[in-house]
């Protein structure tokens, strides 16, 4: 393997080139307008623009992807985490391609990419999944029968859901008309997308980061516990899974050797389980791919994964994990309000003072100057802390919180000062009392209220004030050790290229071209893009002028209404993704829709027009 077309962005890739740099692999990355000064694209030794506005249009553009790979002579393709990286039709063009997958088979992505045939897979490999019905709902009669058999809470589980994302908790009969009517396939909705399971109130989350290679070796690199989550995401994680007996981590190690047998499964995933307080081990889901908190397993068994991933992929042996040494902590720093539910914000990075000292390690993509955008992931990097001990490293923690400092956008600082000081988390007093919904239970008391106006009141996206990402200390600033030339960074048919011109080349003027480089420093050659100023969206869904706006920056999953379609106030008309939230918007009067201006997988500002409605001409209608 000579080259590596990393296909994502971000922390992820950023770490991946580092690796490849490191292992004499030539590096390629895609990059979109907002990430055109990311510093993952400056460190690759080459970079192609991938043109488009959605996500779809370019880091999930599968042909574009290709396209590249090939126009640049790539070998092999990484698709880090998200986007693509679980894509079993994305992992099949690649090796028809020519190209090396560093992943598992488009076969096992098949089995296990989809939570019910992920389900009925575990069953085959002798592996307990969490009582449930895996099968796709249909219809009301079945869910009821399964809640009345189980009890409440049962959650309601999007087959493609992953990452938190899709996951609905039901806790009467109540709530689960409410959810069927909300799903309803004959509505527009996507009921028999889901299936259910018994939810599990009181487990942990633990799992196993696995490596397994084509010649048959198997290893656990290390146990990891997740169970610190909010909105069914991690937030904190940590290496080795603490306080569990040596049956519970022998049944972990086992089952996921079964797993990753019966999928005959070449690569790195994760094997995710619930713990029970009775020590009964629940198989959750395989997560094919490397995972955010793949750095913690890191720390502790001092291998590199990534460096792992590409020797297992080019045919290579793995490394056999050594016994753990220490332990190690993981902390997402996130753009996320703790004032709001840890909602997700957007806004510009003015300040960025990230901790060092023995045992600290910063993942991050971002630096200041940066927009934040929530038309991606909210997390900015990554802060992982070690130590020799559990209780050294949450030590060291606290003073790393001490040092951190990041102004412009929300984070959940305060919040992780908080958890490390709660003796239900340190276990101080000889107790380890966290569950998965410990934090929310005990933390995050603002739950987001979505009313039938559509305006979800604790639920607020900031525009990105914007600046350059071009400001002097970027690619464009001007060379301390030689004054006498210059550095721009250009496009050239998509290519992304350093210049180095001499002074005399540079257009003079009354300042001797620093006009010039002032304007270049200041906007992107091929325009400002995402990074230019914007005024702050006015969020408006009262639907008093005939418009019903976006409450904030999201996706649209679903529209349940047509145009023509005569509504009634509180008829639910789209449905809004928003980092993992769905988020409903509902009409706010009766009246007519006299055109529907989004549809399904398209991202939209707040304050976007999603729908103009139009009165109802019925007599007596509101």
């Amino acid at each position: 393997m000579k080259k590596l077309l990393v296909a994502n962005r971000g922390e992820i890739a950023l770490r991946v080139v580092r690796t490849a740099r490191e292992m004499g692999i030539a590096t390629v990355a895609v990059y979109t307008d907002a990430d055109r000064e990311s510093p993952f694209v400056k460190l690759a030794d080459e970079a192609y623009l991938l043109s488009g506005e959605t996500s779809r249009d370019t880091y999930l553009n599968e042909g574009l992807l290709i396209e590249i790979a090939r126009r640049c002579g790539a070998e092999a393709v990484h698709p880090g985490y998200g986007f693509l990286s679980e894509n079993a039709s994305f992992a099949q063009k690649v090796r028809e391609a020519g190209l090396t997958w560093v992943g598992p088979r488009p076969q096992a992505l098949e089995e296990l990419g989809d939570k019910i045939t992920a389900r009925r897979f575990a069953v085959r490999a002798q592996v307990p999944p969490v009582p449930g019905i895996s099968e796709p709902v249909h219809d009301m009669r079945p869910l009821l029968d399964f809640a009345n058999e189980y009890g409440y809470p049962i959650m309601m589980k999007r087959t493609d859901g992953g990452g938190g994302r899709g996951i609905t908790v039901v806790n009467s009969d109540e709530e689960l008309r409410a959810f069927y009517l909300s799903h309803d396939a004959l509505q527009g909705g996507d009921l028999d997308e889901y299936f259910i399971e018994k939810f599990v109130p009181s487990a942990r989350h633990v799992e196993t980061q696995s490596g397994r290679d084509s010649h048959g070796n198997f290893t656990v690199y290390s146990t990891r516990d997740c169970s610190v989550q909010r909105r069914n995401q991690k937030l904190v994680e940590e290496a080795p899974a603490p306080f569990l007996s040596s049956d519970v981590v022998m049944q972990l190690k086992g089952f996921s050797q079964k797993l990753f047998e019966a999928a005959d499964y070449v690569g790195l995933g994760t094997c995710e389980f619930m713990v029970t307080p009775d020590a009964k081990v629940y198989f959750l889901e395989v997560n094919p791919r490397l995972q955010v908190e793949h750095t913690v397993s890191e720390e502790v068994s001092g291998l590199d994964l990534v460096r792992e991933q590409l020797i297992i992929a080019d045919g290579g042996e793995l490394t056999p994990a050594p016994i753990p040494r220490g332990h190690s902590f993981e902390l997402r720093i996130t753009s996320e309000d703790p004032s709001t539910n840890l909602t997700p914000a957007s806004g510009t990075l003015t300040a960025l003072e990230w901790p060092s000292g023995p045992g600290v390690r910063i993942d991050s993509g971002v630096a200041v100057g940066d927009v934040v955008s929530a038309k991606f992931d909210s997390m900015m990097g990554k802060l992982i802390v070690s130590a020799q001990t559990r209780e050294a490293a949450i030590s060291r923690v606290r003073r790393a919180l001490d040092e951190l400092r990041v102004e412009g956008v929300p984070t959940p600082i305060e919040l992780f000062r908080k958890i490390f000081t709660d003796p239900d988390f340190t276990a101080e007093e000889g107790t380890f009392n966290v569950t998965t919904k410990w934090l929310e239970h005990k933390y995050l008391t603002q739950k987001p209220e979505s009313s039938k106006s559509g305006q979800p009141a604790s639920l607020t996206a900031t525009s990105p004030s914007g600046s350059s990402l071009g400001s002097e200390g970027k690619d464009s600033a001007v060379s301390t050790q030689d004054e006498e030339r210059e550095t721009f960074t250009i496009e050239i048919d998509g290519k992304r290229l350093r210049i180095n011109l001499p002074e005399e080349l540079i257009p003079a003027g009354t300042t001797g071209g620093g006009a010039l480089r002032r304007a270049l420093r200041q906007q992107p050659l091929r325009g400002r893009g995402s990074h230019a100023a914007r005024n702050e969206a006015t969020v408006d869904t009262s639907g008093a002028d005939g418009c019903i706006n976006a409450p904030m920056q999201a996706v649209v999953t679903r529209v349940c209404a047509a145009a023509g379609q005569k509504v009634a106030k509180g008829d639910l008309l789209i449905v809004l993704e928003s980092m993992k939230m769905e988020n409903y918007v509902y009409s706010p009067l009766a009246g007519v829709i006299a055109e529907i201006l989004v549809g399904p997988a398209q991202g939209v500002d707040a304050g976007e027009t999603l729908v103009r409605l139009g009165p109802s001409t019925d007599e007596g209608g509101e």
